[in-house]
């Protein structure tokens, strides 16, 4: 078994570029870590180009050997701990890790689907990935995000998908408003969150809608507004005035999941 030692390797410092969003967008690949990462991406068929496995990892026996079964199908490199660390994005890393080939860059929508959810400049990773999470949990397999939204294959965003970001596709719009445009000429009704209005979310019959979840500080923005057929809210019973952009999101998928299990 031949392991890696040297930081100054060729392969080890394009992985290591992986934590930057424009080298991700520029070799179209990000990183995923943790053992059960690793089996979730070949478990869906998700594209990996190459395994790094720290070789303290297979000494100590803390990887199972029917995973290490798997993996010794695709691109296997092992490298020392100390080069590891410098990959690693965790404090407690498993000593596995893969660099997965984004999905095809084509951004055609799915009008097959029921609901579409679209982010208009969520900025939070932990938000992101839980968004991602909720949306899979559903049975929706697409998300579209403006391009002033959080990095879907953040390394942040990908561990709290917990696997989402191999089954939900991510279309990035580059004019948020031309898109939804688009999206209306398939007939679909586009509801945008908003605390400016009467209409409770639970109002709202979930087929055929587009959903627009704003960004934490300030909303929907007033130019997506603009363009969105219904504007609704969460009802508040207690003080607070406003939820979680994640949560909001999960509250009103639910919605969506509570009318048609009652069909």
């Amino acid at each position: 078994m031949q392991v890696i030692t040297s930081k100054d390797n060729e392969m080890i410092k394009n992985i290591r570029k992986l934590k930057d969003k424009k080298y991700r967008d520029t070799a179209n690949q990000y990183m995923v870590e943790g053992i059960k990462l690793i089996e979730e991406a070949i478990q869906e068929g998700a594209k990996i180009d190459k395994i790094v496995v720290c070789e303290e990892c297979v000494k100590d026996n803390t990887l199972e050997q029917n995973l290490l079964y798997e993996i010794a199908k695709h691109d296997c490199i092992y490298v020392s701990e100390k080069i590891f660390a410098t990959l690693t994005d965790v404090s407690t890393p498993q000593g596995i890790l893969a660099v997965i080939n984004k999905e095809s860059s084509e951004d055609s929508i799915d009008y097959n689907q029921e609901m579409i959810v679209i982010l208009d400049g969520i900025q939070d990773p932990g938000n992101l990935g839980t968004i991602l999470r909720t949306v899979d949990s559903v049975g929706l397999n697409q998300i579209i995000v403006s391009s002033h939204t959080a990095d879907a294959y953040n390394p942040k965003v990908v561990r709290s998908t917990m696997g989402a970001i191999f089954r939900v596709k991510v279309i990035e719009s580059t004019n948020l408003v031309q898109t939804i445009k688009n999206i209306k000429k398939h007939r679909f009704k586009i509801l945008a969150t908003s605390l400016q209005t009467e209409k409770s979310i639970f109002d709202v019959e979930y087929n055929k809608k587009a959903i627009i979840i704003g960004n934490e500080a300030n909303g929907v923005t007033d130019e997506i507004l603009a363009v969105s057929d219904i504007q609704a809210k969460i009802p508040m019973l207690g003080k607070t005035e406003s939820l979680n952009a994640s949560v909001a999101t999960g509250v009103i998928l639910y919605e969506y999941v509570r009318q048609k299990m009652d069909q």
